[in-house]
């Protein structure tokens, strides 16, 4: 009596069976096979992992895929296949390849705040040495809170010891808020960053500042006017100046361009231009070749307290009471 075949048992004695293909083999020893569906179609893509934002955020930094692997310890091709993996996922091109010099899309710009902002926080909640006491993280481009940062650091020592207060200078429009770097940030002007809560906590005057030694520096008071006839030192990273300021038909004739503070009071004291500032500059960063002049016509400069919309460090709130108290003070 015959037995029924079962279907697709190796080595039966019925028909032959089909040989099985091969599993495919991933291109990289890191990455598995993304498997498909039955009609043939691609899976979606695998979660994103912890790896493929620090890959991205290590070629946005670098400008280079080859430098960003040698910064990250691994081989340019991995790094590259990392990038297209988030891309695939996100659904949109982070980084224009289409030049020689690599940079990123305006969808890549945005995402990589957001991307910092995650592998901050993540590394943050894995410092075991902070959990004890988690500080509190007050970032500020150049002039802090102005007079009063020493009443503000003082108080909040004495009221809450056990949560430390850094302050960090952050050469950056927002002084690292949007990139996760700190928890708040103390900042001048307008920013216009998304996902950012500010409030205004003082007005302070503009000054100018110039070269120490030259025929501006004695004056009592001086106008926008007086400094457009020179060349005027902008810092366009984390400064409020920009040619904006001054009346259409009454621009500066020239603009020399920094990237900090440091380097803002340099040019000046070097000759190289004047520069306009807020009030609080004057205290914070004297410097022996440049000499603070008030400007009679300038506008004002808002302070801002500013932080992420969402939830953060649980002594925000704190933070805010305190900044106003002190700046009611006056």
């Amino acid at each position: 009596m015959s037995h029924p075949e079962s279907a697709g048992t190796a080595g039966g004695p019925g028909r032959p069976v089909r040989p099985v293909s091969p599993a495919p083999v991933p291109a990289h020893a890191d990455e598995a096979p993304v498997p498909g569906r039955r009609d043939g179609t691609p899976a979606p893509t695998r979660a994103v992992e912890l790896r493929h934002l620090r890959a991205f955020l290590a070629v946005a930094e670098e400008g280079n895929v080859t430098r960003a692997a040698a910064r990250l310890g691994l081989t340019q091709p991995a790094v590259s296949r990392t990038l297209a993996a988030l891309e695939r996922h996100l659904g949109i091109r982070l980084v224009d390849r289409s030049t020689h010099h690599l940079a990123l899309t305006p969808e890549g710009v945005a995402f990589r705040d957001k991307a910092a902002a995650a592998v901050a926080a993540f590394d943050e909640a894995l410092d075991t040495g902070r959990l004890r006491h988690w500080p509190l993280r007050l970032g500020h481009a150049w002039s802090a809170f102005g007079p009063y940062t020493t009443p503000l650091l003082r108080t909040w020592q004495e009221r809450h010891p056990d949560t430390p207060l850094e302050l960090l200078r952050i050469d950056d429009r927002s002084a690292g808020l949007t990139r996760g770097e700190v928890d708040a940030a103390l900042l001048r002007g307008p920013v216009q960053a998304p996902g950012l809560v500010t409030e205004v906590l003082f007005t302070e005057g503009r000054v100018a500042a110039v070269t120490a030694d030259g025929p501006l520096a004695s004056a009592t008071s001086l106008r926008l006017a007086d400094l457009a006839g020179g060349p005027v030192v902008l810092n366009t990273v984390s400064g409020t100046t920009t040619p904006e300021l001054w009346p259409p038909d009454a621009r500066p004739a020239a603009t020399l361009t920094v990237a900090n503070t440091d380097d803002w009071l340099t040019a000046i004291a070097a000759g190289r231009g004047n520069g306009v500032s807020s009030a609080s500059t004057a205290a914070v960063h004297p410097h022996p070749g440049v000499a603070y002049v008030p400007l009679d016509d300038a506008p004002g400069v808002p302070v801002l307290l500013a932080r992420r919309d969402g939830p953060g460090h649980p002594a925000l709130a704190k933070l805010a009471e305190l900044a106003r108290e002190v700046a009611a003070r006056g």
